[in-house]
């Protein structure tokens, strides 16, 4: 009888310890789904860096290197076809290519000028004439400036796998 009372005892505490921390586990992913609509990957909004910390790390990276990032920024443009990629500017003048792990997600084709925290891995590639001419087409540019593109070019990449995007 008196391991009965104690059993029920510790089982009480244990089912109420769980209980609050699920509540407050639902008001966190409330107030982030109000504020955001989500893409692939279930990520937060804590702890991100801004596109010029971003930059910063790119610019200390090699090509091939790797690392794992989260940070903000505004979508420049996105692929015009099916919203397989997007630009993000990190300054006035660089930005990055991010693409969708696996091509596991999409974003809206309506969704450039909007605010983004984009969670993944960050690398530095060499990009080959013929992708960046695929991309310039993708991009609805002209014949012109497609055909303008003749060497490889140093680029910062980004490969999401969760992309939270503003309201």
């Amino acid at each position: 009888m008196k391991n009965a009372i104690q059993l029920c005892v510790v089982l009480f505490c244990i089912a109420t310890a769980c209980k609050t921390e699920k509540i407050d586990t639902k008001e966190k992913t409330t107030t982030i789904a109000e504020n955001y609509n989500s893409f692939g990957d279930s990520i937060n909004d804590a702890a991100v860096m801004t596109s010029k910390e971003m930059l910063t790390k790119f610019e200390s990276m090699n090509v091939g290197d790797t690392i794992n990032a989260k940070f903000k920024s505004t979508i420049k443009e996105v692929c015009s076809k099916k919203g397989c990629w997007m630009k993000l500017p990190l300054d006035t003048e660089k930005e990055t290519m991010v693409r969708f792990k696996d091509y596991g997600f999409f974003m809206p084709l309506d969704s450039a000028e909007k605010e983004v925290i984009v969670a993944g891995k960050a690398f530095v590639k060499e990009t080959s004439v013929e992708e960046l001419r695929h991309y310039a087409e993708d991009a609805g540019k002209s014949e012109e400036e497609i055909a303008s593109i003749t060497a490889p070019r140093r680029e910062f990449a980004f490969e999401a796998n969760g992309v939270l995007m503003m309201n």
